[in-house]
């Protein structure tokens, strides 16, 4: 029911005003879907409850920072794809000219400096592999009859 509105004294700016209301939650829903679909929060197996909450809170900050290398990406699209202009480019397109934009950008950090390997893991002494948790339950195996 949020398309429905009774005001028989509306303007015109009213009526624009509830009907981009009215497409706002469809934009939050695409958003979240991109979200886990694109950037991918749910592959890894995170072991804490914080771990996710972190992944979370970084997947968010790469979305913002999509949104605000808008201007910067050129709109590198597929052959299928309907031309965009620079205020409408969505985030996948942004990602493919990310390459682009790095270069325009650039990087604080400084060339790795050239050395030798580390001395590695010390003799001796060994690790034990991660624990993994159960996700569901197994399936059990019928007894075959033909067999």
């Amino acid at each position: 029911m949020r398309l429905w509105h009774s005001d028989p004294g509306a303007g015109a700016h009213d009526v624009d005003r509830l009907w981009r209301i009215y497409l706002r939650p469809f934009d939050i829903e695409h958003t979240f879907r991109f979200l886990k679909q694109t950037l991918g929060p749910t592959p890894p197996r995170l072991r804490h409850p914080e771990q996710a909450d972190r992944r979370v809170r970084l997947i968010l900050a790469a979305y913002t920072q999509l949104r605000l290398a808008r201007p910067l990406a050129a709109d590198l699209r597929r052959p299928w794809e309907k031309p965009l202009t620079p205020d409408a480019l969505t985030p996948g397109r942004i990602r493919r000219g990310y390459r682009r934009i790095r270069r325009i950008l650039g990087t604080p950090a400084k060339p790795p400096k050239p050395s030798r390997p580390g001395p590695g893991r010390p003799p001796g002494r060994t690790t034990s592999p991660a624990p993994r948790h159960p996700v569901g339950k197994k399936r059990q195996k019928k007894d075959n009859p033909s067999a």
